[in-house]
């Protein structure tokens, strides 16, 4: 079947390969997240990950202990190479081609960001793991997501969270909570609704790039996202 999407940018929340652990990485996430990116490689879909930091440390956790909120990003920020790193093993032992981008420079581990270069390694068909957030501090990986994905002129960003979709309400908390199947960017701003933070969410709405937020534990869904499937909910211009 044709794919509907060539080009991806999936976001994954730190929070995610923690599984059922209160914090860490754990060995069956790792694998679950990484076979499902070794199907789509093999569709024929380039893709890139964002991932985030915060099952190792989150720069807003730095108020409570202290440290000031610069330096407590600048901890986010190495804590997504820590992911990255483990995803990148992950994917190579599956024998997928990656290759670890970041946005702070650390020549021993990982290539510093060039925009022309990530793309070229995505028409190669390597994964591209962005780590590092922006570089910036007070911005977070989901801003991160956004301003890649737009950089590299992906299609879409897949949004992977533990919940399938958009709903009026927390549907963990609410029960009556109704889920949406797509909306526009308006109205998510005009609802309140929390997909992404506003400095993400504005970037993706004034370039036009949808936006697809879905349950990343189902393993089937991410392939079923790029045939064109109705999974999640999107939401776009």
């Amino acid at each position: 079947m044709p794919i509907k999407y060539k080009r991806v940018l999936l976001k994954l929340s730190g929070e995610s390969l923690m599984g059922q652990d209160k914090f860490g990485i754990n060995p069956e996430m790792l694998i679950h997240y990484s076979s499902q990116i070794k199907d789509l490689v093999a569709a024929g879909v380039e893709v890139a990950i964002v991932i985030g930091g915060g099952n190792i440390y989150r720069g807003l956790q730095a108020n409570e202990s202290g440290i000031e909120r610069v330096q407590g990003d600048y901890m986010g920020m190495l804590a997504t190479a820590i992911n990255g790193m483990a995803l990148q093993s992950a994917l190579e032992k599956m024998n997928v081609y990656t290759r670890l981008i970041s946005a702070i420079k650390m020549e021993q581990i990982a290539e510093p960001y060039i925009r022309r270069r990530a793309i070229r390694h995505l028409e190669k068909g390597r994964v591209v793991i962005f780590v590092g957030g922006t570089g910036s501090p007070y911005f977070t990986t989901d801003s991160a997501a956004a301003l890649r994905a737009n950089e590299i002129n992906a299609d879409i960003i897949l949004k992977g969270t533990r919940v399938d979709g958009i709903y009026t309400a927390d549907p963990e908390k609410d029960p009556n909570a109704q889920k949406y199947d797509t909306l526009t960017f308006a109205k998510v701003i005009s609802l309140g609704l929390n997909v992404m933070d506003m400095t993400a969410f504005t970037l993706c709405q004034e370039n036009n790039l949808p936006i697809i937020v879905f349950d990343i534990n189902k393993k089937e869904n991410l392939g079923r996202i790029i045939l064109g499937e109705s999974v999640g909910t999107l939401v776009e211009g």
